[in-house]
């Protein structure tokens, strides 16, 4: 039974991956999505009540903020997902099919507005999301293509989310909600441990998290399995 973040931590990195928001996918997760009751009776974990102990929600910005082996993003399909650095180059080598983003994009796998988020993010190291929306000249009406571009590198592991920054006014007070941070994975992890992924064979790849998922969970829909790994 998982009581806390430690113990959420520990399991994390002894199953390699999971959803972030509960199981509807039938894959995997750590933890059940139940915002209105803990996940097993007598269990103290309870979503949404900001103890950074005991609510998962928190725990997404904690395992950034406070671990380097773990990665928080969206990442399985196009929602929240957690998977460790034992595992990450299995997944690395499955989305990107060992190109680097240069020929992705020279593929026609990155759209456009993928890239104007990138060259940002990479060119800064880092980037907060409305830092993004102000270096990239997006405005309201660009929100959803702006969205799904952000969505869209997360999926295909080219940006990662690396934690959180208040938002400040011209005076320099913070105000409103933190705001996501950016970088990339290469950022995240280092060059070489990147580099190091995209030798693995795609299939290789493919073949490794197959056979974790199964054991995870014997049932998982061999349909399902494939997006899962591929995204």
């Amino acid at each position: 039974m998982i009581k806390n973040f430690e113990d959420f931590c520990n399991e994390l990195l002894r199953c390699g991956f999971s959803l972030g928001g509960g199981n509807a996918k039938g894959i995997y997760a750590v933890i059940d999505y139940d915002w209105q009751a803990p996940v097993e009776e007598g269990n103290p974990i309870i979503w949404h009540t900001g103890d950074p102990e005991t609510d998962p929600w928190e725990w997404r910005m904690r395992v950034l903020e406070e671990r380097n082996d773990i990665v928080y993003s969206k990442l399985f399909f196009n929602a929240s997902g957690y998977i460790t650095k034992e595992w990450y180059p299995y997944f690395i080598s499955a989305r990107r099919k060992g190109m680097d983003f240069t020929a992705a994009y020279e593929n026609g796998e990155i759209s456009q507005t993928a890239k104007t988020v990138y060259d940002i993010v990479s060119g800064h190291g880092a980037a907060a999301l409305h830092e993004i929306k102000l270096l990239g000249g997006f405005s309201k009406e660009d929100k959803s293509r702006f969205d799904k571009a952000v969505t869209e590198l997360q999926m295909k592991m080219f940006i990662t989310m690396c934690g959180r920054v208040a938002r400040k006014s011209h005076t320099g007070e913070e105000y409103g909600w933190k705001a996501t941070v950016f970088t990339t994975p290469e950022g995240f992890f280092g060059e070489d441990f990147i580099a190091k992924a995209l030798d693995i064979p795609p299939k290789e790849a493919e073949e490794k998290i197959r056979g974790q998922i199964l054991k995870l969970n014997p049932s998982a829909d061999e349909k399902k399995i494939k997006k899962f790994i591929y995204g």
